[in-house]
């Protein structure tokens, strides 16, 4: 998705849905509200912050301080997304600017560098002294000031000016010092200007539980008149949080509770503010009238919403489905588990103890389920694992002849992997993306415990390296999301011969029922390949030939796979010495074609020789609970069951790897799959190094290697809105050389962003249109879609991730949603009589900020009326001739709401 081009133009459309502004937005200057007599002497800097000036600018200018709205007190300069703050407080999110004052005091004494990021420009002033002067409109250009020296314990002068022209807003204030880490500068050491004052509660707060808002006075309350939740509301992220009541605290006569019919979630942080209107006639104890007030509400919940299937999850069970479908074996072991765990720095030697902290793997640190939620540029994984008995390895082996190799297995790593066994190096892997394999049989000792330790490093987007990174982002806002480092998908062993099977490449001919398969081997003297395909239990086709060859498996009168029947042989592979078998493995594949052909005088996207239109959506693989890790499989497979049970025959997986348990079920259910490469970080700021370039294009070639075989996957997208791009035309013409049976889209968004010109090479020209689609306009040889569409966004309290969000265009209801998509279906048949051969929308859930989705981001509550979304999807299917037939829905799992989920 695009950050801003496209967003800007259509935000005038958003506005219409956004949150209603406050009906009285001058009586929120409080500076010039009168404050209690007691309050004049109350010590007011027991409220950390800044005063925060908000004003908007006159027509015709974006950065000027021109109209004061409204004074508040705000925690500190830590805003993911100032849209609905600056929506409620001025009446506007464009045309903004904002003061805020107040002093910093350090709790060191020494040398601190303070850093900016945001949307649009800004300025920061220390001790008087201009620090960092960015009044520039652009976004996300990471600033760093001079090194100031400060002293511990003084209070010093600080000042920040923005301004926020059009489009996403977001900002953040860092500091760091010689002994300090980076970190967001934190309230605590934040102070309102001497001499301001400001009405209502010395202090507001949630408890763990995000249950309540506990409103503290200086005087007790007289008991509160009826009807009190008319009068206040409380802001989490700019979404009205429902009021279940307004009360006095049973336990303190100076607290009113405002207890909240969902919990705010922990992700909410610093935007959640209570709001009273000062018209429910409370008065303290000797009678003094609450004027209104407009107050920040420190955050200390610890909830944050889950899947339904992390209720399912536990150390004895993390992900034990056999992880690698498409080459299986009898024999393994799942290494997920329990893991020690401790950060690490730069340069440090290998622990040789115990690690101070657990880690539920395969799940990422950031995430709920691993257990620690933080990340970490540099951390450490140790466990022991025992070799099972029966397994013949090294000098447990008995006759040398019947001797195996020990493989371990690491699904995915991110991003940087060092491993230990036995306190013996064994491996270094780059690439947070691909699965690397290490023969440690050489390491293994004895027939007790083995000691193995992982050493992962994952600066995300702050590292001296343009690494792929995706939507993952240091720190998380809009369309960036939350990191997921180190370990993330399956870590396992298995028993192999000498000579053994590493991989199968396969791609289905139709041009003479055959099926192109290379045995990749490792060990190999002189054995051969017998590879068998079947149908269920009837031989289809056998050959032999020599591993590392190309031979052609011979599948006549071949049942093709499409979406509409997704037709799966089971294939049997092993390698011989003479009649003797040394390695077997069962796979499966899938026979089709796929191709740009004329269809009607215009050229289309062909799957078995058919235009076939690809209806998909924009599917970017994240989780509440686990991040970039699904919970369960059964949560993987839910993801596509339900994009298939809702009529879209295609999934855009949008800049991230999956794990290869995904691309079975995409195989098995018959969705196409447009696969993209992770991009590298489009705001970095520097340009891409030859070092940068070599690593992207070696970590392109690694997936496309890792998952040819997939029938599902049909394209491959190197480039995203030219996120991270460079020479396109050399890229995509290397993909298609790496792999001629796919197509390749050089640059989805070819419109968009910080795309280069069109390199008129690929198959595929790709443009993004929001909200509604389109149909690019040009006449060449390649096939034209949109790439990304759509973008509508609905609220639903209690499912958001941070209590709220953006989208493209907001709706009111779920009726309206449904709706809306439905005209834009309309659109896409209008579209394609003109040529259009698919379109891709965003998205079927929500994720983090993007609150767009078809579902919400915890997979509870589907949006939508998914009968009519289902009708809408087939109709635009038969427009284009495409046959369409998902399975019907069946009946919904007890505890989600809405239509079409699957058990």
């Amino acid at each position: 998705m695009r950050r801003r081009r496209i967003w800007t133009e259509r935000k005038g459309v958003r506005r219409r849905h956004l949150w209603a502004t406050l009906a009285a937005v001058g009586s929120l200057v409080l500076a010039s509200i009168a404050v209690p007599a007691s309050r004049a002497s109350a010590d007011t800097t027991q409220r950390h912050g800044l005063r925060g000036d908000y004003h908007v600018s006159a027509p015709g200018t974006y950065d000027q301080f021109t109209t004061l709205k409204a004074t508040v007190v705000d925690p500190n300069i830590d805003f993911n997304d100032l849209e609905p703050i600056l929506d409620s407080l001025t009446g506007q999110n464009d045309h903004n600017t904002v003061r805020w004052t107040g002093q910093i005091q350090p709790r060191y004494s020494e040398a601190y560098t303070f850093s900016m990021v945001g949307d649009n420009g800004f300025r920061l002033w220390v001790d008087n002294r201009l620090v960092i002067d960015h009044w520039v409109d652009d976004w996300d250009r990471p600033q760093t000031g001079a090194p100031i020296t400060l002293q511990a314990g003084q209070k010093y002068d600080i000042k920040v000016e923005y301004f926020e022209n059009n489009g996403g807003s977001n900002l953040h204030l860092s500091w760091s010092s010689p002994s300090q880490p980076k970190e967001i500068v934190p309230n605590s050491a934040l102070y309102l200007p001497p001499g301001f004052t400001y009405p209502g509660p010395l202090s507001s707060t949630i408890p763990a539980d995000g249950t309540s808002v506990a409103l503290t006075f200086d005087k007790a309350m007289q008991p509160l008149p009826a009807g009190q939740t008319a009068h206040f509301k409380v802001q989490v992220n700019g979404t009205e949080w429902g009021l279940a009541s307004v009360t006095p605290d049973p336990k303190d006569a100076s607290v009113i509770l405002l207890r909240l019919a969902d919990p705010v979630p922990q992700q909410a942080g610093n935007t959640v503010r209570a709001v009273y209107d000062g018209k429910g006639g409370i008065t303290t104890a000797d009678g003094t009238g609450v004027p209104a007030f407009n107050v920040y509400v420190v955050n200390n919940s610890t909830y944050q919403i889950t899947t339904p299937w992390a209720k399912d999850v536990s150390p004895t069970n993390a992900l034990p489905e056999y992880p690698r479908p498409q080459l299986t074996r009898k024999d393994w072991q799942n290494l997920n588990g329990t893991w020690q765990y401790q950060a690490g720095s730069a340069g440090q030697a290998p622990p040789s103890g115990d690690l101070s902290e657990k880690i539920l793997v395969p799940y990422p640190p950031e995430s709920l389920l691993s257990g620690v939620q933080r990340h970490d540029d540099q951390m450490w994984y140790r466990r022991t694992f025992t070799v099972p008995d029966g397994w013949r390895i090294g000098g447990h082996c008995g006759q040398p002849d019947s001797c195996q190799r020990l493989l371990l297995h690491f699904d995915a790593v991110d991003y940087q992997a060092t491993v230990w066994v036995n306190g013996v190096q064994v491996a270094t892997h780059t690439g947070g993306y691909s699965g690397f394999d290490v023969d440690v049989t050489d390491a293994v000792t004895g027939s007790g415990p083995q000691t193995l330790l992982v050493k992962a490093v994952d600066p995300t987007t702050s590292g001296p390296s343009n690494q792929p990174v995706g939507k993952q982002r240091s720190n998380p806002s809009g369309i960036w999301y939350t990191p997921s480092s180190g370990i993330w998908q399956t870590v396992w062993m298995e028993p192999v011969a000498t000579a053994h099977i590493d991989r199968l490449d396969m791609t289905p001919d139709l041009t003479d029922n055959t099926l192109k398969l290379t045995v990749q081997a490792s060990g190999v003297t002189g054995e051969q390949v017998e590879a068998t395909a079947w149908d269920g239990d009837t031989k289809v086709g056998t050959v032999t030939g020599p591993a590392g060859a190309a031979l052609a498996l011979p599948v006549p009168n071949a049942k093709l796979w499409s979406p509409d029947k997704p037709f799966l042989y089971d294939l049997k592979v092993q390698l011989v010495d003479g009649q003797r078998p040394v390695d077997r493995v069962d796979s499966y594949f899938g026979m089709r074609s796929v191709s740009v052909g004329n269809v009607n005088g215009q050229p289309h996207m062909l799957l078995n020789g058919q235009f076939v239109f690809n209806l998909g959506t924009l599917d970017q693989g994240f989780w509440p609970d686990g991040l970039y890790t699904a919970p369960t499989d059964s949560a993987l497979a839910f993801d596509l069951q339900q994009q298939k049970a809702l009529g879209f025959n295609t999934v855009r997986k949008h800049i991230k790897v999956e794990p290869d348990r995904w691309y079975y079920w995409a195989d098995k259910l018959g969705l196409i799959v447009w696969q993209d490469m992770p991009a590298m970080n489009p705001d970095r700021g520097t340009p891409l190094t030859a070092a940068d370039k070599a690593e992207f294009e070696s970590e392109l070639h690694t997936m496309i290697d890792q998952h040819r075989s997939h029938p599902s996957i049909t394209t491959w997208i190197p480039f995203n809105e030219g996120w991270g791009e460079y020479d396109p035309a050399r890229v995509a013409t290397e993909v298609k050389g790496w792999d001629p049976s796919r197509l390749v889209n050089a640059d989805s968004g070819q419109n968009c962003c910080a795309s280069l010109p069109d390199p008129h090479t690929g198959d595929i020209y790709d443009n993004h249109n929001y909200p509604d689609p389109g149909r690019p306009g040009i006449t060449d040889n390649r096939a034209i879609v949109d790439g990304e569409y759509g973008g509508l966004g609905l609220k639903v309290p209690g499912h958001m991730w941070f209590g709220g969000g953006f989208a493209y265009e907001m709706e009111n209801s779920s009726q309206q949603l449904t709706d809306r998509y439905v005209g834009m279906d309309k659109q896409l048949e209008a579209c394609i009589r003109c040529g259009l051969s698919g379109s891709i929308y965003t998205q079927p859930y929500d994720v983090e900020g993007e609150i767009n989705g078809l579902m919400t981001y915890d997979r509870r509550v589907m949006k939508v009326d998914a009968g009519r979304i289902r009708a809408a999807n087939a109709a635009v299917l038969a427009a284009a001739g495409t046959v369409s037939n998902p399975p019907p829905p069946p009946p919904g799992t007890p505890g989600l709401t809405g239509v079409g989920f699957w058990p």
